[in-house]
């Protein structure tokens, strides 16, 4: 039984199942078909969208897995989800993956097997009629956030690199959908999210100017998103973790790079999310993405790089070590 929150999040997704697959309709039977389940970072967002195209375009399916697609809830219930066994894979900021597992919690339960963007994407976001439009402006200020999300679990170091003042900026719970109206509405002067989520607050801000702080300014050398596995999938069936994490980075390939139809993919799927404002999220996205051509690389010198920046800025609360964030036996980049 999924976690209730999760649960019912997922019964306002439409058309989630594989079975429902609409891609290479030539590929060859399997004598055995893998069923998992992945959790999004965060909601059925553009940026997220990749994976109902792997999915649609029969990446999966070529692989022989039977995706169920659920809308995740950020960083700390998505882990926990990993961890309980309710999900398999899930998307999540690695930065905030690592300020979670220094804690010692879900250490030995997640990996993460691929990077899905190679530079962070968490930023403030806020509107010039607030008055901000540099980091010290923050001060003072209400921002609100997905509660356990990267954007608020990044904060207190991107807060001390770029000189703001955490004692005066209050941070308040909103679900995901809800934190461009929010603020918009003026309920809060600025939120938590990913730079690429900047088309949906312009449609949201009706013409106002959209100001993006972006926490990559101070905060070098970060990954984005990861996929992550749970620890058991890792252990138990590497070919399954090879052969997801192969078929989801060629929905990322193929969705930044057909931003557009990707945004009519997930329109599909998810009536509610704008095809537009989807496929201007996967646009912004593209540069994050590749490395040297590359999709998906992970290194192990830019995990110890990322992990002593966030020790240095005070966030993390124990010793780690790249091993303990990392499959490094199971990684799945290299993808074009």
């Amino acid at each position: 039984m999924l976690k209730p929150l999760v649960a019912a999040a997922a019964a306002t997704i439409v058309g989630i199942s594989a079975s429902a697959c609409t891609g290479d309709r030539n590929a060859p039977a399997a004598d055995h078909v893998d069923k998992v389940s992945y959790l999004t970072a965060v909601g059925a967002f553009g940026r997220e969208s990749y994976v109902w195209v792997a999915q649609e375009k029969g990446f999966f399916a070529a692989a022989n897995i039977d995706v169920q697609i659920l809308p995740g809830s950020g960083t700390t219930d998505n882990l926990a989800l990993l961890a309980a066994g309710k999900a398999d894979f899930s998307a999540n900021d690695l930065s905030a993956v690592m300020i979670v597992l220094s804690g010692g919690k879900h250490r030995d339960d997640v990996r993460a097997v691929a990077a899905i963007q190679q530079r962070t994407l968490n930023s403030v976001t806020t509107l010039s009629s607030t008055g901000v439009a540099a980091p010290r402006d923050l001060a003072g200020r209400t921002i609100g956030g997905v509660a356990g999300g990267a954007p608020w679990l990044l904060f207190p170091a991107y807060a001390r690199l770029a000189g703001v003042d955490l004692r005066t900026v209050r941070w308040v719970h909103a679900e995901a959908a809800q934190l461009p109206p929010a603020l918009a509405a003026g309920r809060v002067e600025g939120i938590g999210t990913f730079v690429v989520a900047r088309p949906g607050v312009e449609k949201a801000a009706r013409g106002r100017t959209v100001v993006v702080l972006p926490y990559s300014d101070v905060l070098t050398d970060l990954y984005g998103n990861a996929l992550l596995a749970a620890t058991r999938v890792v252990r138990d069936d590497p070919d399954l973790v090879r052969r997801f994490g192969q078929a989801l980075l060629k929905g990322l390939v193929y969705a930044v790079e057909h931003p557009e139809e990707a945004g009519q993919i997930l329109h599909r799927r998810v009536p509610a999310q704008d095809p537009a404002t989807a496929a201007a999220e996967l646009t912004l996205m593209r540069p994050y993405v590749r490395v040297n051509g590359a999709v998906g690389d992970i290194e192990s010198t830019r995990v110890a790089r990322a992990i002593a920046i966030l020790s240095g800025a005070g966030v993390l609360t124990g010793p780690l070590e790249p091993d303990d964030v990392v499959a490094f036996d199971a990684t799945v980049g290299g993808v074009r």
